[in-house]
């Protein structure tokens, strides 16, 4: 069984139109198991799906990550709801989340309040959420303690200490290409640190290429080079990282490694 598991990817991106067949097709030859694909609008949640249902190695996340917070229909959680109970390969809520870095975005009221009621969505429908959190450190974690929602952090950010109390409260690290970047301080000391049992490995694709990529397309092959960057932070052999990591993302998102989920 391939040992890879992208737990963070976005094929709906436009960025894979000219080759997303052939592409995701040649994943298991590639050394990739398992991936889930995050929605991150009502329309790329709604692509998102469509993809799992073709690949049996693919499975989805259906939310509104912060961006689109602010121009949403009345009816956008019932839809939200609705695509989640829409089939059995949809394994989270998300992307969700709160991003405070530019001016036009979703004003932090309206981005706190769509991302509290993903969360309670989740809750209801005992889905995890994959958390996006981009400059929102201390209203994220405010919610996350409120809230008590499994889950994954995705693209982690946050310091050290930041990343204990998120693994204190039951949730996962997701962490990809920015750990092999020149100047990842804080990034490689979160590497060092996070419990192997709380890690997950990802790619963000199209985004976040790791080195020696950067700033090219990434798709989910590119995850070896951030999982030996991390195994070299551990001290484990590469092979035991991609072992352990497929596993967290198995137990996080309840996906049997032994045989796929078909829609």
């Amino acid at each position: 069984m391939n040992a890879i598991f992208d737990s963070h990817a976005h094929y709906d991106d436009p960025a894979f139109d000219p080759d997303r067949d052939t592409l995701l097709s040649s994943m298991s030859s590639l050394g990739v198991g398992h991936i889930i694909n995050a929605g991150a609008s009502l329309e790329s949640s709604r692509e998102s799906l469509e993809i799992a249902a073709r690949y049996p190695y693919v499975y989805a996340a259906c939310g509104v990550h912060p961006e689109h917070a602010g121009a949403l229909p009345a009816d956008y959680l019932q839809q939200v709801e609705d695509m989640c109970r829409s089939s059995c390969k949809v394994r989270a809520v998300g992307e969700i989340g709160l991003d405070y870095h530019y001016d036009d975005m979703a004003p932090k009221e309206t981005q706190r309040e769509v991302f509290s009621k993903q969360i309670e969505l989740a809750n209801r429908l005992g889905l995890p959420i994959i958390v996006h959190d981009r400059e929102a450190h201390g209203d994220t974690m405010e919610l996350l303690r409120r809230y008590q929602p499994a889950g994954v952090v995705h693209c982690f950010s946050g310091s050290v200490e930041m990343m204990r109390e998120v693994v204190a409260l039951g949730m996962y690290i997701g962490l990809g290409g920015a750990v092999t970047f020149k100047n990842a301080r804080v990034p490689v000391e979160v590497a060092k640190e996070v419990p192997l049992e709380r890690l997950l490995l990802e790619t963000d694709a199209p985004y976040m290429s790791p080195v020696p990529f950067r700033g090219k397309r990434c798709d989910s092959s590119l995850i070896r080079y951030t999982g030996k960057k991390i195994a070299q932070l551990k001290g484990i052999s590469t092979s035991e990282l991609f072992r352990i990591t497929e596993a967290n993302a198995a137990r996080l998102f309840d996906i049997k490694l032994e045989e796929p989920i078909l829609s």
